[in-house]
Formats: structure tokens, C-alpha cells, sequence
């Protein structure tokens, strides 16, 4: 870097966690011995301090993510560590009262931890840019670090209290930070007369402080605060002084201060008695109508925001804006939070879709978070089914481990056993995350707790003991299969070994999983109770992983078929399929039956899960076997009366689950589709199965938009027939049908900003905006049938010969 240039890194564009090293204690601890007679037989036996320090970083006054700990040291005085800590938090995420809060433990004292000190120190200087490099923090004895904005225990030495050590180590830093040139004959003298120096200040003084030294990242370039706004342009380098240089602007996305006076006047409590009679005019009308029509991904600007903060007294009987009021609250504002929550307790009562919005990351304040609360609690238990998952994610956005969300759910799920099956296997599977494994295990503890106290009603057949056994058992269950899978693995040779291993085992060894000593609730359907494995009836799948395919008698006398799979990270499945199950209820509500095929998935931990096994056959299989699917559904459906020798029946069947599919697998971006995992049943009903790529990836160059193959077109009669016509019909019928419950959708997608589903958590932000461009919400329904036809034709015609080339690499697709 020349002296013409000043180049750096936004802290906004740096997607790495806020990492640092405790480099070592320096100082003597203070004396603990004891001055009462009594205690002296205590004395004899002098103990060795254990310490470690606890890390915990706070922004803008308030813990943010998990605190982290180093190892025990015993070894000293001085007590050096030397541990890198690595945090959850990333440095894009950092605001300029970000602070770090050191406190150092000694666990020599017995049950109760010895507290030694604490300090804070700010990450970003007063140049707002990051810290590097060594820092000395000096402890405050006998106090745990306060990361409050105005912290108590401020880790930097005061200026009247500086000495010529502390100028020294200010200029150590910098030279290791490169700042200072290094010589080396020079330094060699110069570092030997620093030590003489605080050889000598140190016996002269005589200190009792303590000092902690960490040692933070550091990078190539400095690293400058920018919370938000536009990235800046860089020039490489300045080669005149005739040319326009873009420098940094310290003050570049800070408030104006001018129009937040402007802005705090006209929010102003006086002004209320005012605007409480205010209409909007019919320009101001249809500016907030837009604004309402919003998806929630939208931000609002500083004239809508005001805009709806003027008229939120005439908007208070629209439920639709109250979702949009509260973004535009200051809940920094204490006067202004007040009357924004009051408002909330009048305004008329919001939808179920809305009060998801409500929870998630956007909105902070437990107030808001418990109005939405209320609103769930009118959902009646099929609907909060279907967005169970995404409230058990939403915990990681609660203030609290007990919150009044996990205190809901908990609830519900007392009088319901789906519910609580559900409930627990969801909480269950994220305790493997680090950073949220103590919020989910409280509720876990909270679920537990609850059900042996209350319960389930007479009604369920027993207490709740045994109810809370029946579904730890699932858990047993599974352990056991996992077991089998590593057996049938480690056995050398073909499938049909394989094979015959899994009935021996289940037949001898395991036999107990023949006829089980209780019944067991099923994981994938809760209301069902399995009695024990049919061995003769159990299979393994041909397939890298070897899943099992196993047949479990059910209490009834009937039989449940799954597929369990170990190795495999099913929770990207299983939001897929809750998608599919969910749009599949929309359109069901409005008498549009596209006979769709929502199996059931449940993952049971972060590498293995079980799904509903349906009787199918991929269409690789079928077109190899039968040569067309018109052939393949003449077998199970024949009609020499009906199209092309067919029941009509079967063949709307299958018209009508293609283009249900088609327009899903489209809205949620699902990426590679090929022959082997589109499925086919004997009712003519088609389905897709593995969804290891969503939101638009796809392994495969140019996947076209839709994902629509020539057999199934041809299975129609054509593209010119009339069957394709119905095909494009049910297609556009469907796609305005969902496109009025995208914010729903939208919604449940941004409570699982936070997952650790790989194709949301690489960018969650992308994720969403990716799903709502699907949608076209900037064109009536009218605009949108003429859209979908034309995704239809454009997909359709890439299938069969071209000579344009982007419709020849489309076809590649499909080979």
C-alpha cells in the first residue's frame, strides 16, 4: 500500500465470527487467606487457583449470543492461556457499542466460583475502526465485567493514571501491528530497555492490579464500522491529481441531525391530541394502500414510515397495517414504545399470517412478541401443525430461554400428543447447535416437566408419565436402528446380503424389535401405536447410504412402512415437504384438490430421520420397464373408451399433480430434478422426492424455469392437445392461489433465518428475496396467467428440437 492510498475492508461485508486470543493474567492474585481462628485448620492445605476466563459480547448495552469459556489454568502466576475464541457472532452483525466482557473465575473455591475481576473494551476505536492486535484490560477486583454502553468497569487505564509503561506497550502494539518500521539492531536495544523499565516500575510501585492480555484478529487492511448503506468503490490506485478519489466518509449512514429533530417533533406526544383526528386524504390513501400491499421483506422509507406513524389512529381498524405501524415505531423512544404498544392493544385483531411476522428477528420487544402470542392462540391445532417448525425456530429470536412463545407451545402441546411428538423431536434436533443448545433444552426441560405434572386428560388413556415414556421411546427406537445401519453396512458383498443380514438381525439378535414390550407411538404419525418390525417385510434401499425400507405392525392389526436413513441431513426435506403440505392445504381451502402427495419426513437428529414410505416408481424405472407412462397407467387403469386407452379419472390425476408440482417446485426454487426422483404411483398421482437443493441452486448449468420433462408432456397427449391445455390452466389457477398467501410463506421462510438448513443459512437474506421475486407481486392475476403461460412454453419448447441455443442447453438439463 503506497502513502496515496487508504484501502480497508466495511465490517458489513466481513462474513467471519468475531474471533480473539486470551493471551495470559498478569499481576498477583489477591490473598484469600483466612484471618478467623476458625478457619485456620483450612490454611494448612494451600490451594492452587484454577481459573479460567468467561467471554461474553454485548451490543449496544444488551448479551448478545452464548458467552464463551477458556480451559482451566492452574500453572501460575502468570496464568497463561494462549486459546483463540472463536464466537457466534459475525463481524457484519457488529454495531459501534459493540463491546467484549472479560471476567476472570477461580474454581479453587469450592461449590461457589471465586470471582476475581472484570473489564470491557469497545471493539471499534474512536475512528470507528476495528481494534487489532495486543490489549492490555485492566481488571476491576472483585467485579463482573458490565457491558451496559456506559460500562462500570472500563478495561482501558484512565488517562491521569498512565504511566511511561503503558506509553511503551501503546507503541509495542503498534509496532506489531506493523505501524512502526522495524530495524532490527535498533528494536533488539530498544525492547531490552523496555524490560529494564518495567523491571524498575514494577518494584517501585508495588501494583495490586491485575491485566488481562487478549489479542484481537487481525486483517490485511483496516477494518471501518458500516452497519448498512451502499459499499463504497476503491479506486486501485491514484495515478494524477486530476482524478475523482472516493474516500471514506466517516459520517456516511449516520442520522442527520437535523431531520431527527424534524422527525421527533412530529412524533412528538403533544401531537398526538392532533393526529388522533387526522384522515388521509385520497393521494395519502392510496400511498398507504401500497405500502399495506408490501411483502414483509420489504424495508419502508423515511416518508412511509412517517406517513403511517401520522395516520395510525384512522389506520387502527385495518388489521393488515398493523404489522407495518410497528416497523415504523423508534422503540429507542421509551415515550413512543408506550403509546405504540397501546395503540397495539386496540387495534383490530391481526390474521395468524401476520402475527408470524410478528416474531420474527425484525421485531425485539416482548411486548410485540406476546401480542403475536395471543393471536396464535385462536390457531386451532391442525394450522399450528403447520407452523410448528418455524415457531420452534423462532425461539432463537426470543429474549429469554423461558419466553412466552416456548410457554405456548409447551401448552398446546399438553392437550395434544402430535403436538408434543413434534414438539419435542423439533426442539430435540437443535440441541446439536451450540449457540441455541441451552434456549432449546429449556423448552425441552419445560416440555418435560409439564407433561409428567399435568398430564394429558383422561382421554389419551393414562398419565403423563407414561406418555412422556412413550415418546422418549422414539428416541430408544431410533438409537436402535442407527445400530442395525452400521451392522448392515459393515457386511461385504451386494444389497441382497445386505438384505438378509437386516432379517437375521431382527429375527435373532434384535428380536425385541419383533414385538415390542410396550407400543410405541410412531415418530412420523404420533396417533398411531406400533406393536414390533415385520423382518420378512423389511428391505434396504439400493443406494450409497442403504436406507431402511421397514414394515412395523401397528396396533390396529394394520401395517406402517418407512424409510429411515442414517447419514443424510433430512431437515432441508422436511421443510420442503411441510411447504408442499401447507400450499397443498391453501389450495385445498380453495376447493382446488391438485392431488398432491405430502409424505411424511421427520428428521431425529442433524445426520439421520425417517420419511413415509409410498408405494411408487421413479419414471427412470417406468420408461425402462414400459416405455411411457401412458403404457405404465394403462396397466393399473385401463379404458378402451377413455384418452388414450385410460380411465379419465387416472389421466386428471395425473394432469392435475403435475401441475401442482410444478408450480411448488418452481415458487421454492427446487434444483435437481432428473428421472431418478420423480415418482410415479398406480393411481396416476406424480410426486418429487429429494430436495437437497432449494431457493434456486441447482448442480446442473442452466436449469430451465420450470421443471417439466417431455415424457410427462407427452403422457398429456402433446403440447398441442387439449389435456396439456387443462395442464396450463390448473397451473396458472394454482400459482394465483399461492400468490395470495406469499406473505405467509414469506413469513415462515424468515423465521428460519437462523436454521442451520444449508441452503437458507449460506445467505438467508438472498434465500427470501430469491422465493419472493417467484411470486410477482408487481403484477395483478391477470398479468400473471399471460406470465406463467409464457415460463410454460419457454420450458416446454427447450424439450424438443431447437436451434436456438439457450433452449438447447435447457434440454441438456434433462439428460
Amino acid at each position: 500500500m503506497t502513502g496515496n492510498e487508504f484501502r480497508f475492508f466495511l465490517s458489513c461485508d466481513i462474513n467471519l465470527p468475531v474471533t480473539f486470543r486470551i493471551e495470559k493474567l498478569e499481576g498477583h492474585l489477591p490473598s484469600t487467606n483466612s484471618t478467623n481462628p476458625a478457619d485456620i485448620g483450612n490454611i494448612v492445605e494451600d490451594k492452587k487457583p484454577e481459573l479460567y476466563v468467561e467471554c461474553a459480547l454485548y451490543i449496544d448495552g444488551a448479551p448478545f449470543g452464548l458467552p464463551m469459556r477458556t480451559r482451566l489454568e492452574s500453572s501460575g502466576p502468570p496464568f497463561c492461556w494462549g486459546e483463540l475464541i472463536t464466537l457466534s457472532t459475525k463481524y457484519r452483525d457488529l454495531t459501534t457499542n459493540s463491546q467484549l466482557a472479560i471476567t476472570v473465575w477461580d474454581v479453587s473455591c469450592g461449590k461457589n466460583e471465586g470471582l476475581i475481576g472484570g473489564a470491557t473494551i469497545h471493539l471499534f476505536n474512536m475512528k470507528k475502526q476495528l481494534k487489532t492486535g495486543k490489549h492490555k484490560l485492566r481488571l476491576w477486583q472483585g467485579k463482573e465485567a458490565d457491558g451496559s454502553i456506559h460500562s462500570t468497569t472500563p478495561g482501558k487505564v484512565p488517562k491521569d493514571e498512565r504511566g511511561e509503561l503503558e506509553r511503551l506497550e501503546k507503541l509495542v502494539n503498534k509496532y506489531e501491528r506493523g505501524q512502526i518500521q522495524r530495524v532490527d539492531w535498533l528494536d533488539r536495544l530498544a525492547f531490552k530497555s523496555m524490560d529494564k523499565i518495567k523491571d524498575l516500575e514494577s518494584s517501585k510501585n508495588g501494583s495490586s492490579h491485575l491485566f488481562v492480555l487478549i489479542d484481537f484478529c487481525s486483517f490485511e487492511h483496516r477494518v471501518v464500522l458500516q452497519e448498512s448503506g451502499p459499499n463504497l468503490l476503491i479506486p486501485a490506485s491514484i495515478a494524477s491529481t486530476n482524478e475523482l478519489v472516493t474516500v471514506w466518509d466517516p459520517e456516511l449512514g449516520k442520522i442527520n441531525p437535523s431531520e431527527h429533530k424534524q422527525l421527533k417533533l412530529a412524533r412528538s406526544l403533544n401531537r398526538g391530541i392532533i393526529d388522533r383526528d387526522l384522515k388521509p386524504s385520497s393521494t395519502e390513501r392510496k400511498s398507504i394502500q401500497r405500502i399495506l400491499k408490501y411483502p414483509p421483506t420489504r424495508t419502508l422509507s423515511g416518508d412511509e414510515r412517517q406517513l403511517l406513524w401520522k395516520f395510525r389512529f384512522s389506520l387502527m381498524s385495518e388489521k393488515r397495517a398493523l404489522t407495518k405501524f410497528l416497523r415504523c415505531v423508534e422503540w429507542s423512544d421509551v415515550q413512543e414504545a408506550k403509546q405504540a404498544i397501546e395503540l397495539m392493544g386496540r387495534w383490530e385483531m391481526i390474521d395468524v399470517c401476520d402475527a408470524l411476522e410478528l416474531l420474527s428477528p425484525v421485531f425485539e420487544s416482548e411486548d410485540v412478541r406476546a401480542h403475536a402470542v395471543r393471536v396464535l392462540e385462536r390457531a386451532d391445532d391442525e394450522e399450528l401443525q403447520c407452523y410448528l417448525l418455524q415457531l420452534v425456530q423462532a425461539l432463537r429470536f426470543e429474549r429469554s430461554d423461558k419466553s412466552r412463545l416456548s410457554q405456548f407451545l409447551v401448552q398446546r402441546s399438553l392437550s395434544n400428543i402430535e403436538l408434543a411428538s413434534f414438539l419435542r423431536w423439533y426442539v430435540a434436533v437443535e440441541l446439536h447447535d451450540p449457540a441455541y443448545a441451552k434456549r432449546f433444552y429449556s423448552s425441552y426441560e419445560m416440555l418435560e416437566e409439564n407433561m409428567i405434572k399435568l398430564g394429558m386428560g383422561a382421554g389419551d388413556g393414562g398419565d403423563g408419565f407414561k406418555l412422556w415414556q412413550s415418546l422418549v421411546r422414539q428416541t430408544e427406537l431410533t438409537a436402535q436402528l442407527c445400530s442395525i445401519m452400521r451392522d448392515v453396512r459393515n457386511v461385504r458383498g451386494g444389497t441382497q446380503k445386505k438384505i438378509e443380514k437386516l432379517r437375521h438381525l431382527l429375527s435373532g439378535l434384535l428380536s425385541e424389535l419383533t414385538y415390542f414390550e410396550e407400543p410405541i407411538r410412531s415418530p412420523l404419525a404420533p396417533i398411531v401405536l406400533i406393536t414390533g418390525i415385520i423382518p420378512s417385510d423389511s428391505s434396504i434401499f439400493k443406494s450409497a447410504l442403504h436406507p431402511l425400507r421397514l414394515a412395523f405392525r401397528t396396533a390396529n392389526g394394520g401395517c406402517l412402512k418407512i424409510i429411515f436413513k442414517k447419514g443424510d441431513d433430512l431437515r432441508q426435506d422436511q421443510l420442503v415437504v411441510q411447504m408442499v403440505s401447507l400450499m397443498d392445504r391453501l389450495l385445498k381451502l380453495e376447493n382446488l384438490d391438485l392431488h398432491l402427495t405430502p409424505y411424511r419426513v421427520l428428521a431425529t437428529g442433524h445426520d439421520e430421520g425417517m420419511m413415509e414410505f409410498i408405494p411408487s416408481k421413479s419414471l427412470a424405472q417406468i420408461l425402462s420397464e414400459h416405455r411411457s407412462i401412458t403404457s405404465y397407467l394403462q396397466k393399473f387403469h385401463p379404458d378402451e373408451e377413455g384418452p388414450f386407452g385410460i380411465t379419465a379419472t387416472c389421466l386428471e390425476t395425473f394432469i392435475k399433480s403435475c401441475a401442482g408440482y410444478s408450480v411448488i417446485t418452481y415458487i421454492l426454487g427446487i434444483g435437481d430434478r432428473h428421472l431418478d426422483n420423480l415418482l410415479l404411483r398406480d393411481d396416476g398421482r406424480l410426486f418429487h422426492v429429494d430436495f437437497g437443493f432449494i431457493l434456486g441452486r441447482d448442480p446442473k448449468p442452466f436449469p430451465p424455469p420450470m421443471k417439466l420433462c417431455k415424457e410427462m408432456v407427452e403422457a398429456m397427449g402433446g403440447a398441442e392437445s387439449q389435456y396439456y391445455t387443462r395442464f396450463k390452466s390448473y397451473c396458472c389457477e394454482a400459482y394465483n392461489i399461492l400468490r395470495k398467501s406469499s406473505n405467509l410463506i414469506l413469513n415462515l421462510f424468515h423465521l428460519m433465518a437462523g436454521s442451520n438448513i444449508p441452503d437458507i443459512a449460506s445467505d438467508p437474506e438472498k434465500g427470501i428475496l430469491k422465493l419472493q421475486e417467484k411470486f410477482r407481486l408487481d403484477l395483478d392475476d391477470e398479468e400473471c396467467i399471460h406470465f406463467f403461460q409464457d415460463l410454460i412454453n419457454e420450458s416446454v419448447s427447450a424439450l424438443f428440437p431447437q436451434m436456438v441455443e439457450t433452449i438447447h442447453r435447457w434440454a441438456q438439463y434433462w439428460r
